[in-house]
């Protein structure tokens, strides 16, 4: 188990937890040491004194809150200590609410809470029962650190976590940073959410930091003196460039489904929209006809003409069939003519 960073108490009520906190995450990070490039001797960052310019241990430096340029008030730890502050040994919970209500940007470092001796085994049991059966999580405030903080306690695996929050007036406003008047087709929108269910998954689990390996892959050839690892190619984003939204976003589908060994020729899902609102109606015809109207005499005008043309070529028709039967009776006579002389 990692060292302890801090030993003291939930506050339950009545109750009391004897827990010690134990860091919660690891920095799996590569971090670099600043070199002397001509001799790669290591340079440190020496803590020098403004006003005599000597460089000071640590056993030199204090702390000081400066009240203005010429006047600094010097504070000890001893006296950090010594604040009448009842949150200074205790997590004490002060309320409980649903989890769905917590923003999320509010939640900062994540520790756990594992249990500081034999009797804290019941009331810790306690504590985590009751937040499983209720799916709640407890509000708590603590002091660590020369501050007092906000926390959140919740159950995971077994084990009570308590998670660091920002106070209210420690989040930053958002409201000038969005586009406020967007006009957005409703194809787009929905061709936009048939993207997040073709790329939905059950959890953020399986995930992998893959700068850190292409990382460790450039270190290692570097030691081993090897030729180092080609540049990934892509293509540069050009700036300014105008975007055809609706084609990226098919292409996403498309893609997203490959990636999932999907049929990109599926149908679509189909995600019931909101009527869009009314747009303002287009100028009115003059002298009081509309478009209707206009439609409704073209379409009689074609009709007619229509029509038109069938009586045309039935006359037609009627009078190349009366020719050929006037023909075919003067054929006729002629013959009884010819016997009657014969």
């Amino acid at each position: 188990m990692p060292r302890p960073l801090w030993t003291g108490a939930i506050s339950f009520g009545l109750v009391t937890i004897p827990v010690k906190v134990v860091s919660a995450t690891q920095d799996h990070s590569i971090h670099f040491r600043q070199v002397h490039l001509e001799d790669l001797g290591r340079v440190r960052t020496r803590k020098v004194c403004e006003l005599d310019g000597e460089a000071l241990s640590q056993d030199e430096i204090g702390k000081g809150y400066e009240l203005s340029k010429e006047q600094t008030v010097p504070i000890t730890d001893e006296e950090l200590d010594r604040i009448p502050l009842p949150t200074a040994k205790a997590i004490e919970i002060v309320a409980f609410v649903d989890a769905d209500s917590v923003d999320p940007i509010r939640i900062s470092d994540s520790y756990y809470l594992a249990i500081d001796g034999k009797v804290a085994e019941k009331p810790y049991t306690l504590l985590r029962r009751a937040l499983e059966r209720s799916d709640k999580v407890a509000v708590a405030k603590f002091a660590w650190h020369n501050r007092e903080r906000l926390g959140l306690l919740r159950v995971r695996e077994g084990a009570i976590v308590l998670h660091s929050m920002r106070w209210p007036d420690e989040i930053r406003s958002p409201e000038s940073l969005a586009p406020r008047q967007v006009e957005l087709d409703d194809d787009e929108i929905e061709r936009a959410v048939q993207l997040t269910d073709t790329m939905a998954l059950d959890g953020i689990t399986g995930f992998r930091d893959t700068y850190r390996d292409a990382l460790e892959e450039l270190l290692t050839a570097k030691s081993e003196g090897k030729e180092l690892p080609e540049p990934a190619e892509g293509e540069e984003p050009e700036e300014g460039k105008v975007v055809d939204l609706m084609a990226a976003l098919n292409a996403s589908v498309e893609a997203a489904k490959e990636s999932r060994g999907e049929d990109g020729g599926g149908e679509a899902t189909v995600h019931e929209m909101r009527p869009r609102k009314k747009t303002a109606s287009k100028k009115a015809a003059p002298s009081g006809r509309t478009t209707t109207g206009r439609r409704t005499g073209a379409s009689k005008k074609t009709t007619g003409q229509k029509a038109g043309a069938r009586k045309t070529s039935g006359a037609k028709k009627t009078a190349a069939a009366k020719k050929t039967t006037a023909k075919k009776t003067t054929g006729a006579q002629r013959t009884a003519r010819k016997r009657s002389a014969s």
